[in-house]
């Protein structure tokens, strides 16, 4: 991830956060202790981006700062469950994918709270 240019397009960034979580962790034979983070760590990369959109479509302000939390705050979610993995894997390669993905899932965060700070002046 690290050799690639920044997206500038938020929605695009956010989707392809969310399939890179999903082809690491199908390439992958997880532990049974690991297979509750897999599960989480799937819904809340897939809900960064399905809120985010819902927020560029949204009805109202008040709706549009609803969906940038939820988008915010699972994203900060995915940051747990990626560490988790990390710390129960034993692959160096994998361990710095999960590593990658952690930063991105951080940087999404960082972003998110950037727009509601904004958006709300």
């Amino acid at each position: 991830m690290d050799d690639e240019k920044p997206i500038y397009d938020l929605e695009e960034r956010t989707y392809q956060f969310a399939l890179k979580v999903r082809r690491c962790i199908g390439d992958i034979n997880w532990t049974r202790q690991q297979w509750t983070d897999i599960d989480q760590v799937l819904r809340a990369s897939g809900s960064v981006a399905a809120n985010y959109i819902e927020a560029n479509n949204a009805v109202s302000k008040p709706d549009f700062f609803f969906r940038i939390r939820i988008s915010k705050k699972e994203a900060s979610e995915c940051r747990l469950w990626l560490r988790l993995l990390g710390e129960t894997s034993i692959d160096e390669s994998l361990k710095q994918t999960l590593r990658d993905l952690y930063k991105e899932s951080d940087e999404l965060a960082k972003i998110m709270a950037t727009i509601l700070r904004n958006s709300s002046k």
